[in-house]
């Protein structure tokens, strides 16, 4: 059983991933390139928005500000400020980590103050508080490892005591880089199902499901 479960916050513990494709669709269409909301999280999803920056450069061929991934987080956050939703079943997952003393934490893409909003939004900030990682902290974001093997290290694990909660094929591969299992929540359509369990996932629908995975004995 693992000692530690790490989340991804956006998609796997709060709904805002709808929410900001949207956004990112009508900044890249303004941008020449009309895109939807589902092109979008098939494109960047998990991704920092450093690197979201670099890959919408390469596709329009225009160079953007150097302060764009700031733009977007800003137009995120107004709208996350109108709500987010916790993803259901979730608090469920943690009450059952907390009745059997298990360690969780957060391993996101996403800066802090992006992290605080949604998840004080959702009501979830005071069950996570004080344990929230972001790759804002590392040298590069996912699908390199770093945020996970941070979270492990500092929450005191070993990585293969580790087991991460994902919804991105860049979330995923991390994981794996990090010598972690993972778990790929994919009730989102929009998912990769099929290039997360290539990539070593083990893939569930309801996160009411995931205490089951975590502790079965089979």
């Amino acid at each position: 059983m693992s000692e530690l479960i790490i989340f991804d916050c956006d998609g796997v513990l709060v709904d805002t991933e709808r929410m900001a494709n949207a956004n990112m669709a009508a900044i890249i269409s303004e941008l020449g390139v009309p895109m939807t909301g589902p092109d979008c999280q098939r494109r960047f999803m998990g991704r920092t928005l450093e690197d979201v920056q670099s890959m919408i450069e390469e596709l329009t061929g225009q160079v953007l500000p150097a302060d764009w991934p700031d733009q977007v987080r800003l137009r995120d956050l107004e709208s996350f400020k109108a709500g987010v939703p916790a993803i259901e079943g979730v608090a469920g997952v943690l009450d059952e980590l907390d009745r059997r003393d298990v360690a969780y934490c957060v391993g996101s893409s996403g800066k802090y103050e992006k992290m605080r909003t949604t998840l004080g939004s959702s009501g979830l900030l005071p069950r996570l508080e004080g344990r929230l990682f972001s790759a804002q902290d590392c040298e590069r974001g996912k699908p390199a490892p770093d945020v996970f093997l941070l979270a492990a290290r500092t929450m005191g694990h070993a990585p293969e005591n580790c087991t991460v909660i994902e919804d991105s094929l860049p979330g995923v591969l991390a994981a794996r880089a990090a010598g972690m299992r993972v778990y790929a929540f994919v009730e989102d359509p929009a998912c990769d199902r099929e290039a997360m369990q290539g990539a070593g996932a083990v893939l569930f629908e309801a996160m009411a499901d995931l205490p089951d995975l975590l502790f079965s004995k089979t």
